[in-house]
């Protein structure tokens, strides 16, 4: 979720001047060995490489299996099960968070291809939830609609979507409570553990919308409403050691933190792979929008983090505190999360090591996605394998999941987009 434009990278004294064709990385899939290590482990001074091209072809050959096969547009696709190959659909209903990563990740095929296919078949998944702009229950309404809206819009060239996106922020940002400090994530009713204002880490994500409403139109509250989100989730969502946790509970009336829990990860004091993954894309996010440097800082702690507790192909179990047993599931959807926002933060950092680091950990992360262990190619139909969607409620346990193949594409876009800038700076 992710651009405020189409070519938004900016010229950088940077690596991306040439790609670095040194060797390739022989990667271990077992959390076995995951640890916590020097981030300098993890990312070595020595560049991987990819075959950007082929990982881009892959992913619209499988589109042209699945695509024919998704035809009820009342639904969307959100699973693949263990052993099977094709995407289980649920209803687009307003309490489905997923319903907009599936026209998104069309909307970046066609960005990334420049098939007019995609683009039709992208307007027409999209245009189907319009209503969805009402959505005043929960926070996801940002999930839901910028991928499709958003992207429809800067990829797309669909101005005509921009009221749709302004009145998706103000339902947003009716769930902000100032005496918090946050945006409330979730309703009581459906979470009756909780009592009063639940603030969850995936919220992050939600601020783009904001910050892209604000400018385009939208009231400058929205900004302001964003930005101290972000501030009061980096004061309180985080351990001393830069881990997230992944459900804050607030007094609604003193802003008062009442509880730290976790709904998706193995135990409330855990640490929730995909959670740290969400505040890594988050707050990179929240700096590009902002260019406050404290957002810029915090991001980097809280990215090396996450490096540190990688095995070493780059794609970590579902938690990072189950990792040393062998029999734990993967997450791709948090390496494919990361490995976006590396890309974006590689740019924005200004210390050439840290920008040499961050891209290089990026590239390894697609690199390994994009191997046998991982690509779905000839195994299913969606981009990737071994994602874990909530292990902790018993469902979506090493499967595909549909945001999981949306970060994954975006990221092979950024990367485009970087090399052909590369091209043109020469």
């Amino acid at each position: 979720m992710m651009r405020n434009d189409l070519n938004p990278y900016p010229k950088q004294p940077f690596i991306f001047k040439s790609l670095f064709l040194v060797g390739l990385l022989m990667f271990t899939t077992s959390c076995k060995n995951s640890k916590e290590k020097e981030v300098a482990k993890v990312v070595p001074e020595a560049a991987a490489s990819i075959d950007l091209n082929k990982q881009i072809n892959d992913c619209e050959k499988q589109l042209e299996i699945s695509v024919p096969k998704l035809t009820d547009l009342t639904k969307h696709p959100r699973l693949i099960e263990t052993n099977e190959t094709e995407w289980q659909e649920v209803t687009n209903h307003k309490l489905i968070w997923t319903s907009g990563f599936y026209p998104g990740i069309l909307w970046y095929a066609f960005d990334v291809t420049g098939n007019e296919r995609w683009k039709d078949e992208a307007i027409k998944r999209t245009e189907v939830f319009e209503d969805f702009k009402n959505i005043t229950e929960h926070h996801d309404i940002g999930f839901m609609m910028f991928p499709a809206y958003g992207l429809g819009y800067e990829i797309g060239g669909k101005k005509e979507y921009k009221d749709v996106l302004l009145t998706s922020a103000n339902s947003l940002a009716s769930r902000f409570n100032p005496k918090v400090g946050t945006i409330r994530s979730w309703s009581n009713k459906m979470h009756p553990r909780w009592k009063q204002h639940i603030t969850i880490i995936d919220n992050m994500l939600n601020l783009e919308l904001l910050f892209w409403a604000a400018k385009h139109g939208g009231d400058k509250k929205l900004y302001d409403i964003a930005v101290t989100h972000a501030e009061t989730t980096m004061k309180n969502h985080f351990r001393p050691d830069y881990t997230s946790w992944h459900v804050l509970e607030y007094d609604s009336i003193t802003g008062a933190v009442l509880n730290r829990n976790t709904k998706q990860g193995f135990a409330d004091d855990s640490r929730w792979s995909r959670g740290q993954a969400w505040g890594v894309y988050g707050y990179t996010m929240v700096y590009k929008e902002t260019k406050d440097k404290k957002f810029l800082d915090f991001a980097q702690k809280i990215t090396d983090k996450y490096l540190s507790l990688l095995p070493e192909d780059m794609v970590p179990c579902w938690d990072f505190d189950v990792a040393n047993d062998p029999k734990e599931e993967k997450d791709a959807s948090a390496a494919a999360i990361v490995a976006s926002a590396l890309l974006d933060l590689s740019i924005l950092v200004e210390d050439r090591a840290d920008q040499e680091r961050y891209y290089n950990a990026a590239i390894k992360m697609l690199k390994s996605l994009g191997s046998e262990k991982y690509s779905a190619v000839g195994k299913a139909d969606s981009f990737l394998l071994h994602s874990t969607g909530a292990k902790s409620l018993g469902h979506e346990i090493d499967v595909a999941l549909i945001y999981a193949d949306y970060y994954y594409i975006e990221a092979l876009d950024r990367l485009k987009k970087m090399e052909e800038k590369n091209k043109i700076n020469l």
